[in-house]
Parts: C-alpha cells; structure tokens; sequence
C-alpha cells in the first residue's frame, strides 16, 4: 500500500514500465539511463531495423541493452532488467516460441499488424497464418502483446482501435480464450470497458501521455509533432475513461509507457515520425495525472504491483519517492549523435522523482 508521507510526497515500491522503446547502438545508449532511472524492469519493444524476430536475435539485444548501462545501475540496489520480447511475423514458427520461453529472459512475444507503426513493416499481414504459433504460446503461458488497431485505409485514424477489438480481439479470443493478452497503450473508452468486462488473462497497459492530454493537445497553436504518436490521442471522452480505468484499483490495468525515442529531424518534418518521449519523466507524468484524479493512493498498484502479477514475476524490492515540486525538463535531450525532444521539453511539471 502506498506510503503517504504528507501531502508534498509519496513513496512507492519501485516501478516498472511494461511497454517501453528503447532502440539500439547510440541512441539506445543515450536514452536507455532515463528509464533504468526511473523503472527497475521493462519490457522492451522488438520493432528494431532488422526486427528480433529470434531467440538467439532477442539475446543478442538483450547483451547489447545491459552493456549500455552505466556501472551504477548495473549493481544490485539500482539494477535495471531488461524484459525481452520476440516480434511476431506470418512465418514464425511454434518451435521459436518454446526455444524462447527456455531462455527464462524472454517474456513476451508481439504483434505489430503490418504497417500500423513505426517499423512494423514486417509484421502480420493476416493472424490466422499464425494460429499454430498461438496455440503454442497459450499451452507454455507466453503473454501476447498486442498493438490493437487495424491497418485498413478505409477505417478512419480514430476509429482504428474500436474495430480492432470487433474484427480481431473477440474472434481471437473466442477460439483461444486462454491465451494471456496485454492489449497495449489502450486509447479508447472502447478498449477500456472491453478488458473491463472480458473474462480470462487479458490485460492493458495505460501510457501517461494517454491519461494527460486529448487529441487537442496536437493543435494547440499549430501542428504540435512531439504531441503525435500511434495509437493518436483521442477525444475526451476517452481520455477520461482512460483516467477512470487507471485508477479504479483494477489489476487489469498497469503502467506501460510506449516511450519511443525519434530525433528531433524525424519528428519535425514533412512526414514525421509516430511517438513520444517520455522516459525522463514518466513517473512525474503519471504522479500529476493520478493526482489530478484525487488518486495518489491508487498509483502504487497501478505502477508497481499488477504488471508483475500478471506475467507472473515479482514484485519489486526498494522504493521511490516523488515530490510535490515544480521543475523545468530540458529542452532537449541527447540521442546519440543527435537529439530529441521529450513530450512537453522546456516546460515546468508538478512533480519531481527524487
């Protein structure tokens, strides 16, 4: 339970972030300090260039991430985990998946439909071709991680999330109820009351920038690049029925951050790039949405204890305390040889993770 010191400051048990981009090389390196700061363990996102798509690809990542840590949060206190997942394609075969879940470092395998996001230009085209695949996961417990929108042109930008759950959730979910889901970065009041009300091991990760802000925040005074992301932000309406799931104290609901790190000239351009920033600061996000509710009591959960129970780990040792205190973030940060904008870069925020 959460431990209100006062008014001006909460302590919690060391979060987690269970959707998290982190890249590679350079730029993995120049941001992957941000969350070992802020989270002990994160599930770490495969839509690298190529895609981990293997056992032996996932590993490799997986060495490449924990090189990169500075030696003080490679020690045991401050320890960062990286959590890795495969990238599911219509050719991945269920011997991949049992080679996978031996590792004991693997805990997720994802679903990008093709084209949907940033790189996902190899992922499914048709989920059926990967019915064998699934049924394997659903015997051995592997979570399914599932970018819920479809991809159909005809189907408006907004409405993308809502018909995912209708042509592809419920027949998924009908023929392999068992099947552990993680419907990620939720956007809708749609996606909200349907894990609300489903039956079975499905669950839904939430972002901060998701329970802030509606799609207006992309136009305030202009056309706002660092505001877009996929799933986009939507109405109000569903914005607060986000904020409403958060912190309704149900263990279907946990943080996942969807950070993804772009440069600041692939985001500030003609066609720019789907994401935001917010791995410097996300518990400081999270800290001022649920306080806004009157929730504080209820971030800890939601934060630090239902994401682990749901992939069957445990729970984290050690605390964090953030405070009640108005700061300014940096305008921009460093991504390898370039730099990035985090959401709402040169701006004061409420709350600060000490």
């Amino acid at each position: 339970m959460s431990n209100i010191e006062s008014p001006q400051t909460i302590t919690i048990t060391r979060p987690d972030d269970w959707h998290l981009h982190l890249r590679d090389g350079a730029a993995m390196a120049s941001v992957l300090p941000h969350s070992a700061r802020q989270f002990a363990r994160a599930i770490v996102m495969p839509n690298l260039k190529p895609p981990v798509t293997t056992t032996a690809m996932a590993s490799a990542y997986r060495d490449r991430i924990l090189a990169a840590l500075p030696a003080d949060m490679q020690r045991a206190a401050n320890r960062f985990e990286p959590l890795m997942t495969l990238y599911l394609t219509d050719n991945t075969e269920p011997d991949e998946i049992r080679r996978a879940m031996d590792t004991g470092f693997i805990h997720a395998v994802k679903l990008y439909p093709a084209g949907a996001t940033t790189n996902s230009d190899a992922g499914v085209t048709d989920l059926a071709k990967c019915y064998k695949t699934l049924e394997v996961m659903q015997e051995l417990g592997m979570p399914f991680l599932v970018h819920g929108e479809v991809t159909d042109q005809d189907i408006d930008l907004f409405d993308r999330e809502a018909v995912f759950i209708e042509r592809v959730m419920r027949p998924l979910r009908r023929d392999m109820p068992e099947l552990k889901i993680v419907f990620e970065h939720i956007t809708t009041k749609d996606a909200a009351q349907y894990v609300a009300e489903a039956d079975g091991p499905i669950a839904a990760t939430i972002t901060a920038h998701h329970l802030l802000y509606n799609r207006n925040e992309i136009f305030k005074g202009g056309i706002r690049p660092h505001y877009y992301c996929l799933p986009v932000l939507k109405r109000e309406e569903h914005r607060l029925a986000l904020m409403t799931a958060a912190t309704s104290g149900d263990e279907r609901f946990f943080l996942g951050t969807d950070s993804a790190p772009h440069a600041i000239g692939a985001k500030e351009t003609a066609c720019g790039c789907a994401g935001c920033y917010t791995a410097l600061h996300a518990m400081e996000m999270y800290a001022e949405a649920f306080d806004r509710a009157g929730a504080l009591d209820k971030l800890e959960a939601f934060a630090s204890f239902y994401g682990p129970d749901f992939y069957d780990l445990p729970r984290n040792e050690g605390t964090v305390t953030l405070k009640r205190e108005s700061w300014t973030l940096p305008a921009t940060v460093a991504l390898g040889e370039s730099a990035l904008v985090p959401l709402n870069g040169g701006e004061q925020i409420n709350w600060k993770m000490l």
